[in-house]
């Protein structure tokens, strides 16, 4: 890279580490600092924090073989205006490097360098492990670019480790309040004679034992947004000083005489259907209509099973960095009943299986624990005997063992096959068959997606009767 710039008439200075980037900066005075995160992420990110701080006005660009939206998503709250991956794109570097000085010069950054959903060149996998491989994940990132640069409130909707609080900031990290406090407040966690006092604060001699001031998150949160999860744990009675909140950007603080005029975007989350509260009283339905401006619903895991495993990789990838381990891969038959179960704890229950598994690495207790969990008809496969065969068998599963009871492998086998199969014709169908962009998506090399559709055809066509066998 040191190379090319020079090419371009660049005058390139280079640092071995942290501590002598440090001194670079201070004695060269950089426009633009280019910081390579390495494949963890940890170092790099450490001297992007320290140098931002050295010095604000530069432009920061990060760069990493490690694509994934958790680190994109920390180097962009440290204060990275780009993020470009590993092996580098020549012309993708020119491009950024043009738009932000560009930018730098008319003393505004354009939104699209610091919005990885609308850069092509800066999200080829990162964004897609998350919205890339299910059409209902797309609606929700297209929902989250048309209100992310608004100070609409934004209620999030979803069961219950869906990933909500992403999603929120997600809407923070590209909104114009990106460099702003985000400030999160768990309703739930929070016993309600003690969550007025924590969003708004109190003066001295309110209640016994103020003897201070004490600023509230709606203070802390001035200028920026502020995160409500389980709105809908709110008391009945503090829902209407929110509700005065949103309607005229003031608020009291606790034994406070005058109302305090505050600036901050509200998001809040729920996973519940608040239309019964509102029914049964326990929601107002005044702030209702006021948080529910716009709606994000983020499905379940169930009815998106073809990022299952997309997940499982990541976190097996991430957990293994973490605790230093390598666990085997996973087996056919783990997949099968992981494609299968339900996940009523959602993405958040599928990370931590995926941590107990890294951490004990014992497949058999993982299949039992998954096995175990599951209701007796919600698993689909069973093991026929005689000449059974289950319905949901393809045309020559049954003649590989046509009188005797197959082995839980071998139905493991199958349906992670079954699996495979209806995952690459999702994803096809998704890409209007651009093969090239589905092996991305489905993270496989472009040959050994070739070789996979090669087999199915083979399959197809083993399984059609010949001319000789037709009646």
């Amino acid at each position: 890279m040191n190379g090319h710039l020079t090419q371009k008439g660049f005058d390139v200075s280079s640092a071995a580490g942290g501590e002598e980037a440090v001194r670079m900066i201070r004695v060269f005075d950089p426009t633009l600092v280019v910081i390579d995160a390495g494949l963890r992420g940890s170092e790099g990110l450490t001297a992007l924090e320290h140098l931002k701080h050295l010095k604000p006005e530069a432009i920061f660009m990060v760069t990493s073989a490690n694509h994934t939206p958790e680190l994109i998503f920390r180097a962009s709250k440290l204060g990275a205006d780009a993020f470009l991956p590993r092996p580098l794109d020549f012309s993708a570097l020119d491009r950024q490097i043009s738009a932000l000085l560009e930018g730098q010069r008319s003393a505004a950054l354009p939104a699209h360098l610091r919005d990885p959903f609308r850069d092509p060149e800066r999200h080829p996998a990162e964004i897609s492990m998350l919205f890339g491989t299910s059409p209902r994940m797309v609606d929700v990132k297209n929902t989250i670019e048309q209100v992310a640069e608004t100070n609409a409130t934004v209620l999030v909707r979803g069961e219950s480790g869906t990933g909500k609080e992403v999603v929120a900031r997600l809407i923070v990290a590209h909104s114009l309040r990106r460099d702003k406090p985000f400030v999160k407040v768990n309703c739930a966690a929070i016993p309600n004679e003690l969550l007025e006092s924590e969003l708004f604060g109190y003066e001295p001699g309110a209640f016994t034992g103020a003897n201070r001031q004490k600023l509230g998150k709606f203070d802390l949160a001035h200028g920026g947004t502020i995160f409500l999860d389980e709105i809908s744990e709110m008391h009945p009675s503090l829902q209407a000083k929110l509700l005065h909140v949103l309607q005229d950007g003031e608020f009291s603080r606790l034994g406070g005489k005058r109302d305090i005029a505050v600036d901050v975007r509200v998001l809040a989350a729920t996973n519940r259907q608040l239309e019964h509260a509102v029914e049964e009283g326990t929601f107002r339905r005044d702030l209702f209509y006021r948080l529910n401006v716009i709606t994000v619903n983020i499905p379940p895991l169930r009815e998106r099973r073809e990022e299952i495993p997309v997940f499982l990789n990541y976190f097996l990838q991430k957990y293994s960095e973490y605790y230093g381990k390598q666990p085997v891969a996973y087996s056919d038959a783990i997949l099968v009943r992981m494609m299968e179960y339900n996940w009523p704890g959602n993405i958040r229950e599928l990370e931590n299986m995926v941590k107990r598994y890294v951490i004990v690495g014992n497949q058999a207790q993982i299949l039992r624990e998954l096995t175990n969990t599951m209701p007796a008809e919600s698993i689909p496969y069973v093991i026929p005997t005689g000449r059974e065969t289950p319905a949901s068998a393809t045309p020559g599963m049954a003649a590989s063992a046509p009188e005797e009871q197959r082995s839980l492998l071998e139905i493991g086998r199958h349906a992670a096959q079954q699996a495979e199969r209806q995952a690459i014709t999702r994803v096809l169908n998704q890409t209007r068959w651009n093969r090239r962009q589905a092996a991305q998506i489905l993270k496989v090399s472009y040959k050994a997606f070739l070789n996979k559709l090669r087999a199915m055809e083979e399959e197809t066509h083993a399984s059609q009767p010949s001319e000789s066998d037709k009646p």
